[in-house]
């Protein structure tokens, strides 16, 4: 006798398992690959015309591979440009000669999918015409039950075709099945059939149903409430297939499956339902960053400095880590806000990039306005009219003040240039009025107007600007002549002070930048393989003893020195400076190696 029963979900008044999978989302993982660009766009060549049904998934993944190795190779590539000391402006990614393959044969693909699924759509239909068909002849039976009798052999046939027939449009799942299964009972209770065998098969159908409603009532214990539920549908289907119970008992064994599918369907949409309201909010997260960047960018017109371009850089940088750190928001509206963030990351390092297009032709013509000081000042070098060629340098030093910063490859060579003319005047002038008492008064005022303007130099000032007044300041300070010497131990000390704090926080600046820099590098290496961090470990130490070495070349040097000097006294105190940089730079060193071991472990 052939088996059937009544729909669990249709009586639940729950949609039928197709209904179902079409409502499920199902969010998949692509699996990682170790193929390049070239041998993904090849082994996409090597499938894209099998079959659809076997390919889809792989096609999938390929692409999302292909252009996840992509942005890697450009970031990889615009790191090794930045640490080749090039500008960032010029940073160009080379040329994709793969990408265009790619779209072509994913076009391909796509056309052949949607054929596919047409074909899909059609067999669907038709497979419905075949069980309306089917349905229409098991009718015409039950409705002459004298000849009922006679019609038990072709029915099991009709079940056998009918349940052949597997896949039809999702909306006509239930009708169909529902009107299958009318037709079925309503035949078995005509036929009169002999009354043990009858009892035989619903004693077997009971007990396969009371195992799926046993089966059922333990996936509330399961954890995974997707996998719960898959498992849920396989037993429906399972349900379909078993014939009826004793009439007396259909009810009662239905509402079991009925009960113990309902606390599954509630917990599945509890999941949905929570899993929605955390969509809800990353997308609401996601639209604060959007609104963040883009004021961000509206306020590029008052950047007016490297120092501000680096602050905003970094701004940026850390919305975009942020962004990583959000999970998906509603479907219809991930894809969209991921477009609206990336253009306005665009817009900015565009903005950024033609920003430091137009300091470049600033700082050529800032070269040459130094370069003219320059001339000036060795014009005047070796003039004796002490007071006027003063003030003459002076105001050269003011006006070079005034100027603002040149590229760096000139920036030191033109103000050794300006610096050494202003030196040889102040020495030449400090040998012919050494001895002047009111001179050294003078000068006494003078050094102590440098420290003053050293303290001044506070956190307002950006590094640069700070880096730029106290060279100046070291050299008007190097350019005055000797003071009363019951004063001098105590000006230096003063004058030291002021040096060491200003170099302390110029340096801690520096280095705070630096390892943040270099943790987001180590990140990007800890990606990759172990081996890279411990070469880049490697590298550290050997510098770490590099810079050691030097500082006891330098300590060596120190006891060659004669203090009896003014000059003397000046390369010591030179050394000390290199040696205390030194020191610091070790330190820094150290700090490195440390977030390498924190990495490794």
């Amino acid at each position: 006798m052939e088996n059937t029963h009544l729909d669990p979900a249709a009586q639940s008044g729950t949609a039928c398992p197709q209904e179902q999978e079409q409502t499920l989302v199902v969010e998949t993982t692509v699996t990682e690959t170790n193929l390049n660009r070239a041998e993904i766009v090849e082994r996409l060549r090597s499938i894209v015309d099998a079959p659809i049904e076997e390919v889809k998934e792989e096609v999938e993944q390929l692409k999302q591979n292909y252009y996840k190795t992509k942005r890697a190779e450009v970031e990889a590539a615009y790191k090794t440009h930045i640490e080749n000391g090039l500008p960032e402006a010029e940073f160009t990614p080379e040329h994709d000669e793969y990408e265009e393959t790619l779209k072509e044969l994913l076009a391909a693909f796509r056309e052949r999918k949607a054929v596919y699924l047409q074909e899909q759509e059609k067999v669907r239909e038709e497979n419905l015409a075949r069980k309306n068909a089917l349905l229409d002849e098991l009718k015409g039976i039950i409705e002459n039950p004298d000849e009922i009798g006679k019609q038990y052999q072709r029915v099991q046939q009709i079940q056998q075709e009918f349940k052949a027939i597997t896949d039809i449009p999702a909306q006509a799942v239930s009708d169909v099945w529902k009107t299958y299964q009318t037709y079925v009972e309503q035949f078995y209770d005509l036929l009169k059939i002999n009354k043990e065998l009858r009892d035989y098969d619903f004693k077997k159908n009971l007990e396969q149903k009371e195992a799926l409603c046993k089966s059922a009532e333990e996936l509330a214990d399961v954890e995974d409430v997707v996998a719960a539920f898959k498992q849920l549908q396989a037993l429906h289907n399972e349900w379909r297939e078993i014939g009826p119970v004793a009439k007396e008992l259909r009810d009662e064994i239905w509402n079991r499956f009925k009960d113990a599918s309902t606390v599954i369907n509630k917990r599945h949409q509890a999941f949905f339902e929570t899993r929605k309201e955390t969509e809800t909010q990353n997308e609401a997260a996601k639209l604060a960053l959007c609104e963040e960047i883009e004021q961000t960018i509206a306020d590029l017109a008052e950047v007016s400095s490297y120092t501000v371009w680096d602050e905003k850089t970094k701004a940026i940088l850390a919305m975009q880590e942020r962004w990583k750190t959000i999970g998906f928001a509603s479907r219809k509206n991930n894809t969209a806000l991921f477009e609206r963030f990336r253009q306005s990351c665009d817009a900015f390092f565009a903005a950024k990039a033609e920003y430091f297009k137009n300091a470049k032709e600033s700082m050529n013509v800032n070269l040459e306005k130094k370069r003219a000081l320059c001339e000036k000042a060795e014009a005047m070098k070796d003039s004796t009219d002490w007071k006027a060629t003063g003030d003459a340098f002076v105001a050269l030093q003011k006006e070079w003040k005034q100027i603002g910063p040149v590229a760096k490859k000139h920036s030191d060579a033109v103000w050794k240039r300006f610096n050494e003319a202003c030196d040889y005047f102040f020495e030449q002038k400090k040998k012919a009025q050494s001895s002047s008492r009111e001179v050294e008064n003078a000068n006494l005022q003078a050094k102590r107007e440098v420290i003053a303007r050293i303290v001044a130099i506070d956190e307002s000032v950006d590094d640069e600007t700070a880096r730029n007044s106290m060279r100046e300041a070291i050299a008007q300070w190097n350019a005055i002549g000797h003071v009363p010497f019951r004063e001098k131990d105590k000006l230096y000390k003063e004058y030291q002070a002021a040096l060491d704090a200003l170099y302390g926080r110029l340096n801690k600046n520096r280095n705070r930048n630096r390892m943040a820099n270099y943790s987001n590098s180590l990140q990007q290496l800890a990606e990759g393989s172990s081996d890279k961090l411990y070469r880049e470990r490697e590298k550290l130490v050997r510098s770490y003893e590099m810079k050691k070495n030097e500082i006891q070349t330098y300590e060596n040097n120190k006891g060659f020195l004669s203090l009896s000097s003014s000059r003397a006294e000046s390369l010591v105190q030179e050394l000390d400076r290199k040696i205390k940089k030194l020191h610091e730079d070790m330190e820094l060193i150290v700090q490195k190696i440390s977030l390498i071991d924190e990495k490794l472990h």
